[in-house]
C-alpha cells in the first residue's frame, strides 16, 4: 500500500480548513445566547454524523443474522473501535450515551431549544421520512443542505467516500475551533456550559488520540493504491468541508441578524 495517501490530502483539505478555522463565526460567539443559537443549529451536524458512522459499520462488518465473518477484518475493528467511543461514551455523570445524547444534555444544561431535533427524532421513529421531518420544523436553508449533503453522500457514495467524509469532514474541527471559547463563557457564566467542555475535552481525546488516524487507516486501506478511488476519496472529503463551511456561513448570518 501506498505510504502517501491519505498523507498527500493535506493540500487539498488544508485551504478549506483553515478557512473554517477563521471564519467570522467565532466572534459572535461572545455569550451565553449566541452559543445556545449555535448548538441549537449545531446539534444537527452532530446527530447526522453518527448516521455516517453507521453507514461504515453496517457496510464494513456483519450487523444481519445469520452472522458472516467480515471481509476485513482490520476495517471491521477500526470502525467497531470508533463506535464504541461515538456511540457508547461515558457521560460527565459516568453514564454512557453517544455523543448526540452527550450534545444534547449539554444544551439542556445551558438553556438551549433542543425541541427542534428532538421532534425529528419523534417523526423520524414514527416511520416519517428525513425530508418530511425536517420540513414540518421548518429547518433553517443552511441547516438543510447540509444535512442533505450528508444524507446524499450515505445514498449515494460508496464506502471509500463515506469513510472521507467522515474522517475528514467529521467533528475534530470542533474542539480547535471552541475549546477557549467556550471556557471563557462557561467561567462568567456559572458553568452553565460545563457539559459542553466536557463534550469537546472527550473530542479532543478521541480524535486526537484515537479515532482521526483510525479513519485515516479506514480511508487508505478501502482505497490501496487505485489512484481513482483516492480521487473519489478526496473529492468527498474537500466536499464535506465545504458543505461543513457553508452550515457555517448560515449560522453567522442568522447570529448577524440577531445582533442588529
Amino acid at each position: 500500500m501506498t505510504t502517501t495517501f491519505p498523507a498527500n490530502l493535506a493540500p487539498r483539505l488544508d485551504p478549506i480548513r483553515q478557512q473554517l478555522l477563521e471564519h467570522r463565526l467565532y466572534p459572535l460567539l461572545t455569550d451565553l445566547k449566541s452559543i445556545r443559537c449555535f448548538m441549537e443549529y449545531h446539534v444537527f451536524a452532530v446527530w447526522d454524523f453518527m448516521s455516517l458512522l453507521k453507514a461504515l459499520q453496517r457496510g464494513l462488518t456483519c450487523v444481519e443474522v445469520p452472522w458472516l465473518p467480515a471481509k476485513e477484518p482490520k476495517l471491521a475493528r477500526l470502525i467497531n473501535e470508533i463506535v464504541l467511543g461515538e456511540e457508547s461514551d461515558l457521560s460527565i455523570g459516568g453514564e454512557p450515551g453517544s455523543h448526540y445524547e452527550i450534545y444534547l444534555h449539554a444544551m439542556e444544561e445551558c438553556g438551549a431549544d433542543t425541541g427542534p431535533i428532538e421532534a425529528v427524532i419523534a417523526r423520524l421513529r414514527s416511520g416519517a421520512w428525513l425530508e418530511v421531518a425536517l420540513a414540518e420544523i421548518e429547518a433553517p436553508q443552511c441547516v438543510l443542505d447540509f444535512v442533505q449533503h450528508t444524507f446524499k453522500v450515505l445514498t449515494g457514495g460508496k464506502l471509500h467516500e463515506i469513510a472521507a467524509a467522515f474522517t475528514y469532514g467529521r467533528e475534530d474541527l470542533i474542539p480547535a475551533m471552541f475549546g477557549e471559547l467556550v471556557a471563557k463563557v462557561d467561567d462568567s457564566t456559572q458553568g452553565k456550559l460545563s457539559k459542553f467542555r466536557y463534550y469537546l475535552q472527550r473530542h479532543i481525546e478521541l480524535d486526537g488520540d484515537e479515532h482521526g488516524e483510525m479513519g485515516r487507516q479506514m480511508v487508505a486501506l478501502l482505497c490501496g493504491d487505485d489512484s481513482a478511488l483516492q480521487n473519489e476519496a478526496a473529492n468527498a472529503a474537500a466536499a464535506a468541508l465545504e458543505a461543513r463551511l457553508k452550515l457555517w456561513d448560515g449560522i453567522a448570518e442568522m447570529l448577524e441578524k440577531k445582533a442588529k
